[in-house]
């Protein structure tokens, strides 16, 4: 089974695509390392895919054998390359046993990495997070030494929480653009509605000017109507008196005419 998960281990990373090795030496990481070796001028390694040398540098025992602890060692954690003075340089991890001295001296180390490049103790630091995860590539390496099964069982600890991880990245990434592209669709809803405000209170202060010369119309139509109709009453009045007095004349001059 360990044979198998190295196999399956190896051959995952072969298969990636050729990387360029980079320029410069490596950040101080807190697993430890051999001293590094020169593989010669940059010029004639650069040109050599990365998947091939690494076949070359793990080379697995077949099925039937047990691997060894360097050979498990240098598959999980594998050499880091650089290319520096024009010389291309590779550092391969550290064999080398693990005291209780190291484990003290890795936490002192690993407080003082923190508090020197100023990480955060809460909420999400990108440097927090790096410099725990070199803390644990270099527990996982500790521990391969003295069992190598259980090393290979904290990597898979270690890739099922760097999968984890990623897959909230991309979840939150995936939320924040989302949300943007709801932001920006409410941005232009926005200057429609605002728009559409604009259109309909100049609809209003119309409406409201109309309404305000009807009421003028009424009150005036009122106005003049009641005018007509004082008018009228005063005309019947006086055609009323005027025939009320007539009939008084008419019957005093019929009681005349009967004497």
């Amino acid at each position: 089974q360990v044979i198998w998960s190295l196999r399956s281990l190896c051959s995952a990373r072969c298969r990636a695509v050729m990387a360029t090795v980079p320029e410069g030496r490596p950040r101080d990481s807190l697993v430890k390392y051999d001293p590094p070796l020169e593989l010669g001028r940059a010029q004639d390694t650069k040109s050599v895919p990365r998947a091939k040398k690494m076949i070359k540098k793990v080379q697995l025992p077949p099925m039937e054998q047990k691997a060894s602890a360097d050979d498990i060692l240098h598959s999980v954690l594998p050499p880091r390359e650089w290319i520096e003075d024009g010389k291309h340089c590779i550092q391969y991890v550290s064999n080398a046993q693990a005291t209780r001295l190291d484990v003290i001296q890795l936490q002192e180390a690993l407080d003082q990495r923190l508090m020197e490049r100023q990480a955060r103790e809460t909420g999400i630091c990108s440097v927090r997070e790096e410099l725990y995860s070199q803390c644990f590539d270099e527990l996982i390496r500790q521990v391969t030494l003295n069992c190598p099964e259980r090393g290979l069982l904290l990597l898979r600890v270690r890739d099922e929480i760097r999968m984890s991880i990623a897959a909230y990245q991309t979840l939150y990434q995936s939320s924040v653009t989302f949300g943007t592209r709801k932001q920006l669709q409410a941005e232009q809803g926005k200057s429609l509605t605002e728009n559409m405000i604009a259109d309909l209170e100049a609809q209003k202060k119309i409406s409201e000017a109309r309404v305000v010369e009807l009421k003028n119309e009424c009150e005036a139509l009122e106005r003049r109507e009641a005018e007509r109709r004082a008018i009228d009453e005063r005309k019947r009045k006086e055609e009323i008196d005027f025939l009320k007095h007539q009939s008084q004349h008419l019957e005093s001059f019929l009681k005349g005419l009967e004497k």
